[in-house]
């Protein structure tokens, strides 16, 4: 392999990588321009060191550890924010641009850029359609409301009464989007509260739950209200 081959497959591994990235840098994500461009070169040279080892070395195996690595790289711009997940698309992105620079390094330029192209109308293109859909989604599902649960146990009865308040609200087909506890003084109370996610006229389901869990031993006082009810204050 001569030194110019070498210098255009990474050119244009650069090239592509920062195609790809600067749609991600364009909505401020974390891994952008640089990020992308990077993961796209590090392929590229780690394929092309396995084809400069002549026999010593398979091209699909170095390829195949860079995707092994790429699952770090990934894994560290995935965030999850309560019961929802951020970053996928981002991972995604990386590990396309990490596919786009090892085809690059193998010297399918041609497959290198298309494949590039692809990524890039991928995120440019899908997202109004993705953003449609989730607003449909909305505008046709029935309105939703959080609903905050309190329930005051006992210490001894907390593990207890937990895994019963999560049974009942799974049962019910209910959203849990937060569950917590907190000692109440010093008299050996707990107070569990329970952050709930569903329609606004599910007032019935959520007493029902409430009246059941007042029914359990150690339960000595349990309440609900909505965020509206909040709101109102």
């Amino acid at each position: 392999m001569v030194w110019y081959d070498i210098v255009l497959r990474l050119f244009i591994a650069i090239i592509v990588g920062a195609c790809i990235g600067m749609e991600r840098q364009w909505r401020h994500r974390m891994a952008g321009l640089r990020t992308n461009a990077l993961v796209s070169l590090g392929a590229c040279i780690f394929v092309l060191l396995s084809v400069m080892l002549d026999h010593d070395a398979s091209p699909s195996r170095i390829a195949a550890q860079v995707v092994s690595g790429i699952g770090f790289l990934g894994g560290g711009v995935i965030i999850r924010d309560g019961f929802s997940i951020r970053g996928l698309n981002t991972a995604a992105t990386l590990w396309c641009a990490a596919a786009v620079g090892t085809l690059t390094g193998a010297g399918f330029l041609v497959a290198a850029i298309l494949g590039a192209t692809g990524v890039l109308l991928a995120n440019i293109l899908l997202r109004p359609i993705a953003l449609f859909m989730n607003q449909k989604s909305k505008e046709e599902s029935p309105e939703q409301t959080n609903y905050f649960l309190s329930l005051t146990c006992s210490e001894e009865h907390e593990a207890h009464i937990r895994f019963l308040l999560m049974h009942m609200v799974s049962s019910e087909g209910i959203g849990l989007k937060e569950l917590y506890s907190e000692d109440v003084d010093s008299k050996q109370k707990v107070c569990i509260q329970a952050t709930l996610h569903c329609s606004t006229n599910a007032a019935v389901l959520i007493e029902k739950i409430v009246s059941r869990m007042l029914l359990e031993a150690g339960v000595t006082a349990a309440g609900w209200k909505t965020s509206l009810d909040l709101e109102a204050i």
